[in-house]
């Protein structure tokens, strides 16, 4: 569990604490130098870091070839970079981590409540929070890579904690997509994702 006072003081403020809790819980790491690597629809296995610079060292080996995760919420390590020599230690930092993590993360639920029409239904937030885990994983939302789509803005809804985090999803240690460009081989393999019978007001 993420200790209150760094969810206080880093985590984006426009997400709940329960929420970042189940953010992290679902796709995130104990350990804050935490790295995973893969490459063609395989985990790789790297050393285990013991310094924020070993663990840059790794990712800067891993990061051209393989998708490459950190952190406490293994943050994609190559979003937002434009070479490998804009790597810095602080990005296994905790605080820092969980900043850039949280702040990524509300962008993609504000883009998955946006495409559900932003209910206020709290029956409904649960599937968004599963959706925007899912998109997470998979870099991808609707067809869109999340992590460069432009964020839509708003605000969203979310309920206290009560809901459980998505059911069959690996630990985010093993999890993450397959190849560099965080779109999934085969779009189909996604499944069916939305009920839209919650909408609606069905049972």
């Amino acid at each position: 569990m993420l200790d209150a006072a760094l969810i206080n003081d880093c985590a984006d403020p426009s997400l709940k604490p329960a929420i970042v809790e189940q953010f992290v819980e679902a796709v995130g790491s104990d350990d804050p130098l935490a790295i995973t690597v893969r490459a063609a629809g395989r985990l790789i296995l790297v050393p285990k870091p013991k310094t924020p610079a070993e663990a840059i060292e790794i990712v800067r080996e891993n990061i051209k070839r393989s998708n490459v995760r950190v952190g406490l919420t293994q943050f994609p390590a190559a979003v937002g970079l434009t070479g490998v020599s804009e790597l810095k230690p602080d990005l296994v930092e905790p605080c820092s981590n969980l900043r850039i993590g949280t702040a990524m993360f509300a962008r993609i639920l504000r883009i998955v409540a946006r495409w559900y029409g932003n209910p206020t239904s709290d029956e409904v937030f649960p599937q968004l929070f599963d959706d925007a885990v899912h998109s997470w994983r998979t870099g991808e939302f609707e067809g869109q890579n999340v992590f460069q789509a432009q964020d839509p803005g708003g605000a969203v809804m979310q309920t206290e904690p009560g809901f459980s985090a998505p059911v069959g999803e690996v630990d985010g240690a093993e999890a993450g997509p397959d190849e560099p460009s965080q779109i999934p081989s085969e779009p189909d393999d996604a499944g069916i994702r939305i009920d839209l019978r919650r909408i609606n007001g069905q049972k």
